[in-house]
């Protein structure tokens, strides 16, 4: 099974993500903790909704060098990788938006962390999503292109 595993990742890269992963997940989440002690001040609808998409961006492109240069490798193509990035993360933005309003009310509810609860609840999102992104970097954003064809190679009757 690990070498089943290993030959569809090359050596050392998940380990690199991992890397770039949790440095972004500490990223991100200080852009959504400042980002919201600062919105909490004057947006009174949801606040952490706002700080959350807003962190996001940001995050994401830290992200994006961070998985372009140093896991990945790629050269080139900066727009349209950035671009598949943000698509690979948007699925994943889209959840945790959706599911922040009722996971800080779950929070709030279940325990005595009133005013934590919005930082928890981000805390635990940010780790589905550094997760749940690796293969669609992988395999989407910053995948290798096919080696172009020159045309029809030599047949078994060109012998």
């Amino acid at each position: 099974m690990k070498r089943a595993i290993s030959g569809h990742i090359p050596p050392g890269q998940l380990l690199r993500y991992l890397l770039v992963g949790g440095w972004n997940t500490v990223f991100g989440y200080v852009c959504f903790f400042l980002m919201n002690s600062w919105l909490s001040r004057f947006v009174t609808w949801y606040p952490y909704i706002v700080a959350s998409l807003s962190a996001s961006l940001i995050s994401i492109s830290v992200a994006f060098l961070g998985y372009k240069w140093f896991v990945f490798r790629t050269r080139g193509n900066y727009l349209r990788e950035w671009l598949r990035t943000l698509t690979v993360y948007s699925g994943s933005v889209l959840i945790a938006t959706v599911a922040l309003a009722p996971l800080v009310g779950l929070i709030r509810h279940a325990t005595r962390y009133q005013t934590q609860a919005p930082y928890i609840a981000g805390a635990l999102i940010s780790g589905f999503i550094v997760i749940s992104s690796f293969l669609g970097h992988r395999n989407f954003s910053f995948r290798k292109a096919a080696p172009k064809s020159v045309g029809p190679g030599p047949s078994a009757t060109d012998a």
